[in-house]
């Protein structure tokens, strides 16, 4: 069977019925007062730590070891590194040991990067290094991106311990440095290139991505991430003679990079569909109705309905989801207000479907530029990330978590259009998925904004849901 078919026969299983807030309330999703205490305090204590670029997450990963070490975890099972050039990049890679087989199973990974993005306090309600709640919301840098999953690992990690809890494969949990800064220390990649043993794993879980969506409070599906887009950037650029600006003629290297950039915006990459999209569509489809949701079954046909995918391509997620984009991000030209420009130039950044290629992109864009007198250069060759197939074993195994604490949410797979850690994993051959436990409404888009911020309930509904993950996954075969 063709996995696009066997997925739909995966999918068909999980009906859309919406909890109501009764109902939801009648389940055990928080974690015992003790846990939910102890997992608020790692919060506060892992926010109030200044890990930006500039700080380094050297003392957030100390902290961690700290805590763990007295919750009986040995030296043996924390190791603390960083690059020798970067020692304020600290990443600490724990291992919560399976018994001793003759065969024993693959090992199962959890990332977290600890890192943050700056944050300038003018800018804020709150100091955005203080953890502050208010009116059901707790505030601060990290709060959604991501400390409230290194916190629930955290705390996860030392619940598990004080259960005495022995997984059926070895579980590591590695908190890392660098997703968010331009990837000069990135973690994962350092230690997949210089100590690979420490996290050799059959399976990554990344709890920076996932997680489930609420639409004016009522649950609406919960997402297992799969794949997300690959980014490369290119510069266009071009000249002119230039002169004395009171003498303008037809050879100007503004205008030309000004057309340039018209067509760049006009034009639209071909429609095309991953076993993640295709899947993630026909989920969307039996949650909406009307002629979007004709829209939404007709794209996740084989072959896609061009029609269709041309009203959807409105939305700017929806076009994010069915093709390669590029975008004029940064420009630059001219040299002086009184003369006439020499040479202009503009950065246009491109998010590539997974299967696509910088060279692909690059003979589209310069066919659409169609100047010989423009150069389209390559800025950096980009990390390409494969797709991890949402197999079934996956899909069930999620479904049933999710369910086990917010009963017949649909359960969607999805394709990030941003990056993560996921591929540096993905591209050393380790599947890796995204399963985070915390709820977002539709349209709340804080992390890397001004007050970021994770609703009170979700965080520690995600503290109960990260614990029943990493059992779950360590016990799996």
């Amino acid at each position: 069977m063709r996995l696009g078919l066997l997925l739909a026969a995966c999918l068909a299983g999980y009906v859309p019925v919406i909890q109501n807030a009764a109902a939801k309330d009648s389940l055990q999703t928080l974690p015992p007062p003790v846990d939910q205490e102890l997992a608020r305090d790692i919060f506060k204590g892992l926010v109030e730590l200044n890990t930006t670029h500039s700080h380094g997450t050297a003392p957030a990963a100390e902290a961690i070891q700290k805590w763990l070490s007295r919750a009986g975890y040995t030296p043996s099972d924390l190791t603390l590194i960083a690059p020798p050039e970067h020692p304020k990049s600290g990443n600490l890679v724990v291992r919560l040991r399976a018994k001793a087989r003759s065969h024993p199973l693959a090992p199962i990974l959890f990332l977290g990067h600890l890192d943050v993005v700056e944050a300038r306090a003018e800018d804020w309600s709150a100091d955005p290094f203080k953890l502050t709640e208010k009116d059901g919301w707790f505030y601060g840098r990290g709060t959604i991106d991501m400390k409230d999953g290194d916190a629930a690992m955290v705390e996860t990690l030392i619940r598990l311990k004080r259960e005495h809890y022995v997984p059926a494969r070895d579980v590591i949990v590695a908190f890392t440095a660098d997703e968010e800064a331009g990837g000069d220390a990135n973690g994962p990649a350092y230690l997949l290139k210089e100590h690979r043993d420490l996290i050799e794993a059959g399976m990554v879980v990344n709890l920076d991505g996932g997680g489930g969506t609420t639409k004016n409070g009522a649950l609406q599906f919960f997402e297992l991430g799969t794949s997300e887009k690959n980014y490369v950037t290119f510069t266009l650029e071009t000249t002119s003679p230039g002169g004395h600006g009171s003498l303008p003629g037809s050879d100007n290297a503004i205008y030309r990079l000004a057309q340039a950039l018209g067509r760049i915006e006009a034009f639209k990459f071909p429609v095309t569909l991953t076993s993640t999209t295709r899947a993630t569509f026909d989920k969307l489809a039996g949650l909406e109705t009307g002629t979007k949701a004709a829209d939404l079954r007709a794209v996740s046909q084989s072959p896609a309905d061009l029609s269709a995918a041309e009203r959807l391509s409105e939305d700017p997620w929806t076009n994010a989801q069915l093709r390669t984009t590029c975008v004029a991000t940064l420009i630059s030209g001219g040299h002086a207000e009184n003369a006439l420009p020499q040479r202009a130039k503009a950065t246009i950044q491109c998010r590539m479907l997974p299967g696509d290629t910088e060279g692909h992109v690059q003979a589209l864009l310069s066919e659409v530029v169609g100047d010989s007198r423009m150069t389209l250069t390559l800025d950096a060759k980009p990390i390409i990330s494969p797709e991890s197939p949402p197999t079934p074993k996956i899909l069930e195994q999620v479904a049933t978590l999710a369910h086990s604490m917010w009963p017949s949410v649909p359960i969607m797979p999805t394709m990030a259009t941003g990056f993560s850690d996921d591929r540096q994993t993905r591209n050393a051959g380790i599947p890796s998925y995204d399963i985070s436990g915390i709820w977002i409404e539709e349209g709340e888009n804080r992390a890397h904004g001004r007050d970021e911020r994770v609703s009170v309930r979700a965080f520690d509904e995600s503290v109960e849901f990260t614990y029943r993950l990493m059992k779950s996954m360590g016990n799996s075969r």
